[in-house]
């Protein structure tokens, strides 16, 4: 389940994504995982439902996906499409969450090797269907070795522990991170523009993951309790 949820169908759809949308684009889409996290919570794991201000910020998040995808997106119906699929791989990483969530009593790295292993057997006919004519370049190489190594063994490693110390919802938090560092990098490795659009997207994203999370509750609470300790 793993292997499909968190590996195979996320990479495949990110990465057809991003044949048509830049990297900024990609990774604002992808914050909107803790949003449907807490919509997926409602069905299938009640302690954790949205109400209240997170559910405000489930729905801003959502308006934040929608302002991104845009009325005219950038690169025309393809370009609606790559967000499209970038978005469905994040509803994917989120059921992957809850679901790791209920099963890190087998520990957070044999989660990741096998999730892993599972899902390079399902991809292999796809990968060994599509093989290019010619070998790639060392830049080609070292760019799937350091994201292998990095950006998907230490990064499953860090994410399984993260969801067994704090649980599913809080641990998807870092997803609205993603965005700055994207669109800087993209800004200054890549070239790639920063739009109103962009910015608009990221913005209503991050306030409704901060709602969703419940940390302007969490705020609010500890300006209530310090106001209290405040002598008269």
């Amino acid at each position: 389940m793993l292997a499909v949820l968190n590996a195979a169908v996320p990479f495949t759809l990110i990465a057809w994504g991003e044949k048509s949308v830049d990297s900024g684009t990609a990774a604002v889409a992808n914050s909107s995982v803790p949003i449907f996290v807490a919509l997926l919570a409602v069905f299938f794991v009640p302690s954790e439902r949205s109400t209240g201000w997170r559910l405000a910020g489930v729905l801003l998040g959502l308006v934040g996906v929608a302002i991104l995808a845009g009325v005219h997106p950038q690169g025309g119906l393809r370009g609606a499409a790559g967000v499209g699929a970038i978005v469905v791989a994040s509803v994917s990483y989120a059921a992957a969450n809850l679901y790791a969530g209920r099963r890190m009593s087998v520990g957070g790295p044999v989660l990741a090797a096998v999730s892993m292993a599972g899902a390079f057997v399902l991809l292999l006919p796809l990968a060994l269907a599509t093989l290019p004519s010619h070998a790639p370049g060392w830049k080609s190489v070292g760019s799937g070795a350091v994201l292998g190594l990095l950006g998907t063994a230490l990064a499953q490693i860090l994410s399984y522990r993260m969801i067994r110390l704090y649980g599913s919802s809080r641990s998807v938090l870092v997803a609205y991170m993603l965005p700055a560092f994207a669109l800087v990098y993209g800004a200054v490795f890549l070239g790639e523009g920063v739009s109103i659009q962009k910015l608009a997207g990221l913005v209503l994203i991050s306030a409704g993951v901060a709602l969703g999370s419940g940390a302007v509750s969490v705020a609010s609470r500890r300006v209530r309790r310090a106001a209290a300790r405040q002598p008269l």
